[in-house]
Parts: structure tokens; sequence; C-alpha cells
């Protein structure tokens, strides 16, 4: 029988695992930046192709947004004084009147491999698979304690919009907004937290290969509930509809 080797040398042996399992960890994560893949927030990729490669949406889409946005206004942004989320009516309300509540018609909508909550009418969503679009995660969600690594995202966040018009709307007007499924998104929850009420001048999704749908969801949003724009949003929003790809 072979002796065994001694304790300190196995622990050796597992650190060694360890950090070589983070050191090709974190080359992948080096090279994927490098190459333009992935773009943490503040830390754009030099790669000179990076630019370039924030997707593509539809050609007529693309399009309608470029009209849109010349025709979104350009103010300075208003105080945020007043703005509560109860502004914007109660969380999650069943506007459609589906019988669902809209955070669970958004779970149902976004999610793949969707499981309902027994007794719920294939309302409540109990679990399922989602491929984020901020992070490019593929992410398991499960009704219960970790429910919060799926978020709902008001596209244009609610801070955002009181402070671009929305103060002035009818409360009606804000309920629905807050409910507006085109302007909602299933996503991660940490870059959900991470974004906050950023626009298009603070925040962009990680992943670069959406960054052409998520602008021309924002200006899609903004013309249709006429929201305007800071300047420094809407030349950022020029320049990301200038970089989209027409599929």
């Amino acid at each position: 029988m072979l002796p065994r080797a001694p304790r300190a040398a196995r622990r050796r042996g597992k650190l060694h695992r360890s950090v070589s399992i983070v050191v090709v960890g974190a080359a992948t994560v080096l090279a994927a930046w490098l190459a333009g893949i992935i773009d943490p927030p503040g830390l754009a990729s030099p790669a000179p192709w990076a630019s370039s490669q924030i997707g593509s949406v539809p050609a007529e889409r693309l399009v309608a947004a470029r009209a849109a946005l010349g025709r979104i206004g350009v103010e300075g942004r208003a105080p945020k004084t007043g703005y509560t989320r109860e502004r914007f009516g109660e969380a999650w309300d069943d506007v459609d009147r589906n019988g669902c509540d809209t955070r669970n018609d958004v779970l149902a909508r976004d999610l793949r491999d969707v499981v309902f909550a027994r007794g719920s009418a294939r309302c409540v969503v109990s679990s399922g698979t989602l491929d984020d679009p901020y992070t490019a995660k593929r992410i398991s969600f499960a009704r219960g304690e970790r429910s919060a690594v799926v978020q709902i995202d008001h596209v244009v966040p609610l801070s955002d919009a009181w402070q671009k018009g929305a103060q002035r709307w009818s409360a009606e007007r804000r309920r629905a907004f807050a409910n507006d499924p085109a302007n909602l998104l299933a996503v991660d929850g940490p870059a959900n937290q991470e974004k906050g009420d950023g626009d298009l001048a603070t925040w962009l999704p990680p992943q670069r290969a959406y960054r052409c749908e998520y602008a021309v969801r924002v200006v899609e949003v903004k013309a249709e509930y006429g929201l305007w724009m800071t300047d420094a949003e809407h030349r950022r929003a020029a320049d990301l509809l200038g970089q989209c790809k027409a599929a």
C-alpha cells in the first residue's frame, strides 16, 4: 500500500486546483472583454470593433425608432420632488383584467419551461428559466426565498419617467405606464439593482449584443408616452441607434 500524502500536501493540492479554476474563469472573462463580447459598466472594451457589436432589430423598427427619436423633446431633468412608487399605482396591478397580476404575466412571457403553481389557473409562475437579456446569464427561477434573482425591470424607470414628464400625468396614465408590457422585462436581479433609475446616458446592459434592442425600446416607450430626454441621453440614444444594424 502506498503511503498517504501528508495532510499539508493534500491541502496544497486543493488550493492549487481552486486557484486554477479562478484563474481560468478570470482569463475567460478577460478574453471576452478584450474581444468586445462583454462590457462591464464603466469599462469599455478596447477592441476596435466592439462598438459595432451592439446587436440588431428589424429594419422597419430601426427606421421608425430613428424617426421617433427626432420627435422626442430635449429638456433638463425635473426635480424628483414628490416621487414615490405609489404615484404609479399599486405594484403589479392586473390592468388587463386577465386574472393575473403584471409580474406573473411578464414572468410567463419571458421565462421558458414555465411551471405554474397548482390551483392558480395558469397564473402564478412557480418556476422557470430565464435567458437574461442584460447579462446573457441563464438563471433558474423558483418562487420563494430566492425569487429576487429574477426581477421585473421598467426599461424606462418610473423615477426617470417622473422627472421627464410623468409628474404631469393623471394617476390612471401613470398606472398604465407602470404596467405596460412594452416597458417591462424579466431580468437578472443584481443587474436591475445596479441599473436603478439610470437612463441611456448613465446605464446600458453589460451584454453588448442587447444594447441595440434596449436603446430602441427606450426610444419607443418615451416616444409613445411623450416623455422627454436630457441632452446627454438624447445624444447617447442617437449614437446607439446609429450603431444598430438592421436585421
